[in-house]
């Protein structure tokens, strides 16, 4: 058994809880989310089916053009290769695990694949 803690998976205090599961010979990858009002994730997507589970707040997520409105409790799987982007919309930090079906997290996103604009 290895014992883990969310502040052993943040690359620095504060940062986003990242576990790979390559890393850990496990064969699914999550990450722990705490986003502060207004934040979140931009468009991208996974070769593989990506699964949100809403522990507190009120998030707002878009998968392939369909909006809604998800708070704790909440659960909603991704589609493989399906473009997906929350944002925390309430006024307190939103929290979340986004589990990932591969040991490897692999992402595109939209604003490279699509429209070209390499960010450095």
């Amino acid at each position: 058994m290895h014992i883990l803690t969310f502040d052993d998976l943040r690359s620095r205090p504060g940062s986003v809880a990242r576990f790979q599961g390559v890393d850990h010979d496990a064969t699914t990858s999550f990450y722990v989310v705490s986003s502060a009002p207004g934040r979140g994730a931009a468009k991208h997507r996974h070769p593989y089916e990506e699964i949100f589970v809403i522990l507190g707040g009120d998030i707002e997520v878009e998968v392939d053009g369909e909006r809604g409105r998800l708070g704790a409790g909440h659960v909603v799987v991704i589609p493989p290769r399906t473009w997906h982007a929350f944002t925390n919309r309430g006024s307190t930090d939103a929290s979340m695990v986004n589990i990932h079906a591969s040991a490897t997290m692999i992402q595109e996103d939209w604003d490279v694949v699509v429209r070209g604009d390499a960010r450095g």
